[in-house]
Parts: structure tokens; sequence; C-alpha cells
């Protein structure tokens, strides 16, 4: 989704690890930017911006400005990113250059809305097997989300990813079959684990792991 965001960046002339960590203890984080047929150029970006973009609703679909000082101010997305293991700190970011004005492939949430009437009905559950769906479209076109509707769904019913309806000039890339949700009955597991005692019965207690052992014979007696 296109935004009105720009982040600045200046390009990183040194290279290594050395020149890496004085750019983080400099407040900034080593990038990269490529794509659109030109050279990658090493840059330096505020951590705080790249996650702003990250953690927002439209996330890594997001389509902002980068403004490289002195070189050029390019539309970009965020491809990938490298977080301290330990830390979860942010530690480097890969930026790809996007032409408006080509179809470009994008993975988009999908969410539900509703109660499906099989649950009320029927004592089922709605499960949820797609949270996103891969789309092509161009850059001006890319969704929020897609919203699937559940309510009339009864025990047996599925949403796929053909049933969703992406709108003008957006091609499916998804299997047309993927399952979005279904509703399925309760197993009988589930079902026991959610069953109350008899009152004054005593609760069975099923131990995992190896078999119980049979107990030990008492020792005869000697005469």
């Amino acid at each position: 989704m296109r935004t009105d965001t720009v982040v600045a960046a200046s390009v990183r002339e040194d290279r290594g690890k050395n020149a890496a960590r004085r750019t983080r203890m400099a407040g900034h984080i080593p990038a990269v930017v490529y794509g659109a047929f030109k050279d990658p150029v090493s840059l330096a970006v505020s951590p705080k911006d790249i996650l702003g973009i990250i953690r927002s609703k439209t996330g890594h679909n997001t389509i902002f400005d980068l403004n490289i000082t002195g070189l050029e101010t390019t539309p970009v997305m965020v491809v990938d990113e490298q977080y301290d293991p330990v830390r979860g700190h942010l530690l480097h970011v890969d930026l790809k250059r996007i032409d408006l004005s080509k179809r470009i492939r994008v993975s988009v949430p999908v969410v539900t809305h509703g109660e499906a009437k099989g649950i009320k009905l029927q004592g089922a559950l709605l499960e949820i097997v797609t949270r996103f769906i891969e789309i092509e479209c161009v850059p001006d076109s890319i969704p929020l989300n897609y919203v699937v509707d559940v309510t009339e769904m009864m025990l047996g019913n599925s949403k796929r990813a053909s049933d969703i309806v992406l709108g003008d000039g957006v091609k499916l890339i998804s299997p047309a079959e993927s399952v979005i949700a279904h509703v399925v009955g309760v197993k009988a597991e589930e079902v026991a684990a959610v069953v109350e005692p008899v009152a004054g019965a005593e609760p069975e207690v099923v131990k995992k792991g190896k078999k119980d052992e049979e107990a030990p014979a008492e020792p005869a007696k000697k005469k």
C-alpha cells in the first residue's frame, strides 16, 4: 500500500563488521537498497523509522519513499530484516526499489468476520487454516487485508481462496482451492476434556511416558 512516509538514508562508504558496528553506535543500522535495474547501494537508516513501518497496519506491504542524501528519492518496500537473537534489536534491513507502474507479488492478510451459525446451532468449531493469500497487482492496488464473512457457515462448510473478491486488476497467485476457514465437528477427546466429573467420583489420572510397571511381589516369608 502506497503511503506518504519518507525515510532518510545516507550512503555508507565503509563495509565490514567494524563499519557496521560504528553505524549502530551512531544510532543507525546498516541497510541495502536494490532493484529496478539499478546497482545496490549500502546505506545507513534509522531503526526507529524502519520499525515504525514494519509494525504498522500495512507492515511489509508498505510502500514508502526512501530519500538517499545526494543520490535519489525512490519508492521502496522492506523485503527482509535481521534482529539480534538475544536482545531483539533490529540489526539490518533489505529494501527493494518499486516501479509503481509494474505488477508485483505480495502476501495479504485474510481476516474473518462474524460468528458461524454452525457454532451455535450444531456445537461445531470454526477453524482458521490460512491467514494470508498471495496476489499480484500494481502497487497502488495492494489492499490492507481481505475480509471473509463466515456468518452463514454450517458444519462441513468451508471458505477457499477462490471465494475472496479480490478487486479489479488483482490476480490470485495462491492455489484457488486453499482453505481459508472451515467449520468442523468437535473431536471426542475435546468433548471428554470438558466433561465435568460425577460428584464424589475419584478423577482418573493418566500418566504419560512409560507404562506402569507391575508392583513387586512381596518376598516369601521364611518357614
